[in-house]
């Protein structure tokens, strides 16, 4: 997990920051991204891509990477998703988190996208499987994005299920679109395409 790591000290870099998001195929919510520079050399038992996590393991690990990390978190809103297209609102959470690291990294790994940002950089496919800042970053979003849907999304708009599916497309989720329609934070370009028959009922 430490090998494009390696590569990036090997050619002088010091500050290397992991780049990923969470969110990027919900109907709803926020896309939210992190940032996160791990220091030099250590290793982290466990790290791995999130979505192979237990949302138990998950936390632990969060905790661990906020004591021992530099990072930054960003979120991107349903409204701008929708305004944009959810590739870019997901390269323009990645650069807000990575900017809110206040200049401190030198080099960016970043999960099979390309950030519009005056840093040296590499993406890499499934890079939160092979690489530990990658994986840091999307822990550090999933737990972010997470507690956004159980503790605050919820609580707003309790008919939808959010803390269960956590804005996913999934048959309870569909089903509370179709009995009340979207709420302010359901992302329309999204509901557009999957409820194309029900435009009218979904009060396009």
């Amino acid at each position: 997990m430490l090998t494009y790591e390696m590569a990036a000290w090997e050619q002088g870099y010091r500050r290397i920051a992991g780049v990923d998001e969470v969110g990027r195929g919900c109907l709803f919510g926020d896309v939210v991204a992190a940032a996160v520079i791990m220091p030099e050399g250590l290793i982290v038992e466990g790290i791995d891509d999130s979505k192979k996590l237990t949302a138990k393991k998950r936390e632990q690990l969060y905790e661990t990477i906020v004591e021992q990390a530099v990072w930054a978190v960003a979120r991107i809103d349903a409204s701008v998703i929708d305004s944009i297209n959810i590739k870019q609102a997901s390269r323009l959470a990645m650069k807000q988190a990575l900017l809110a690291l206040d200049e401190q990294a030198d080099y960016a790994l970043v999960d099979a996208e390309k950030i519009e940002i005056d840093v040296p950089q590499l993406a890499i496919i499934h890079g939160d499987a092979l690489s530990q800042s990658i994986a840091a970053a999307s822990i550090i979003a999933k737990v972010t994005r997470d507690r956004l849907c159980e503790q605050e999304w919820d609580a707003m708009y309790p008919e939808y299920g959010i803390a269960v599916h956590k804005g996913y497309a999934t048959k309870l989720h569909r089903e509370r679109l179709l009995e009340f329609g979207p709420s302010p934070l359901h992302r329309r370009s999204f509901l557009k395409k999957l409820f194309a028959e029900q435009e009218q009922m979904l009060l396009f």
